[in-house]
């Protein structure tokens, strides 16, 4: 082993010009008559000058961001919030995860031949040592690459909140959600946060603004589908009274809040929704609304400003409507509605322990 970092000294010497001109003339002497010797000097100069522009970029990005700190402290310059922006981490540490990579094979490569110089003369307990070594190296590349790996299906995420926030819940899962229709209206981008904090894009398939519903489409490749969801939809009306539930997004945490229908219609006896006596706020806006077996009766639209309490949603019908008209369109795909609850029968908290997964706050931009 001693002879192993001899010779790393002196290729480092070499390279970068410290030694003496009888020493110079005989280093060259052996690279000319010995290829390994000279393969390793031009693997070593390439790994140095990988570290040295990695140590240059680093430098370069400090001063930079330093100078724009000034600037902006000096008042010379304003910094303001992009008004859309997705920031992934891989587009944000792909130089350095590469360099790390880049830094791994040289390493591995410079390992490998001083193996193969060795080898005729060197006593079994160093060769192990080193195939040792290279093992560890080989490791080290494997664990790079899944590092890299991770950062390409990192979650992407917005930069800025949204222009407006509501809830949204699968009614697929294959990824099919809905939600209210204001919450999605006129929106260029939508992007959906799970209980978990995980970001997904999603697109609208179908906007009705007389029934305040939307069906959503999650198209990221992330998302992971739900063989079969804890809730059913209920096709026909509720009842006066029926005592209910409704989980949202009022907050960045998921919130709980229970209720009643205290009437059949809407406002000013609109056939298409229910009067819900619950609190709400503006992030609840279409959540669904929960009888006590887990059926989805409803999908929170809004309240009256000027009544205090008097809220109102969207009837579990209008979800079956908006469906109709989706397949007739032939590329948007099959959607599957479950008209079971599998969680009827069960205390409350075990349910909401198993329908929060399935509930989305809803960001638009």
């Amino acid at each position: 082993m001693t002879d192993d970092v001899q010779i790393l000294e002196a290729v480092e010497r070499y390279i970068r010009g410290e030694m003496d001109t009888p020493e110079k003339e005989y280093f060259e002497q052996l690279r000319t008559s010995n290829p390994e010797i000279d393969q390793l000097v031009v693997e070593h100069s390439i790994f140095l000058q990988q570290i040295s522009q990695f140590g240059e970029r680093k430098n370069l990005k400090s001063l930079l961001n330093e100078t724009h700190a000034n600037l902006v402290n000096s008042g010379q310059i304003r910094e303001e919030a992009p008004k859309v922006k997705v920031i992934q981490l891989v587009n944000k540490y792909k130089r350095v995860l590469a360099m790390a990579a880049s830094i791994a094979g040289l390493t591995a490569l410079a390992i490998s031949g001083l193996v193969t110089y060795f080898t005729p003369k060197s006593n079994p307990s160093e060769i192990a040592q080193l195939k040792k070594e290279l093992n560890a190296v080989k490791i080290s590349q494997k664990q790079t690459q899944k590092e890299i790996s991770t950062f390409k299906n990192a979650p992407t995420r917005p930069a800025t909140p949204g222009k407006f926030g509501g809830t949204g819940f699968l009614i697929d899962g294959k990824g099919y959600l809905v939600t209210s229709a204001h919450v999605v209206a006129k929106a260029d981008s939508i992007y959906i946060v799970n209980t978990k904090g995980e970001y997904y894009k999603a697109k609208t398939l179908h906007v009705n603004d007389h029934t305040d519903i939307a069906i959503l489409k999650i198209i990221d490749k992330r998302f992971e589908p739900i063989s079969r969801l804890p809730y059913g939809i209920r096709k026909v009306r509720a009842e006066l009274g029926e005592q209910i539930f409704t989980l949202g997004f009022p907050r960045t945490e998921i919130v709980y809040n229970e209720g009643y229908l205290s009437a059949k219609t809407g406002f000013n006896g609109d056939t298409i929704s229910y009067q819900i006596a619950i609190s709400a706020n503006p992030g609840n806006s279409g959540g669904p609304i929960f009888n006590h077996s887990g059926e989805v009766i409803g999908v929170l639209s809004g309240k009256q400003l000027t009544a205090e309490g008097v809220v109102f949603s969207s009837q579990s019908k209008n979800i079956f409507k908006a469906l109709e008209v989706i397949r007739e369109d032939s590329t948007a795909g099959t959607i599957r509605v479950n008209s079971q609850s599998s969680v009827k029968g069960i205390d409350r908290v075990q349910q909401i322990k198993k329908i929060e997964e399935c509930i989305y706050n809803v960001m638009s931009y």
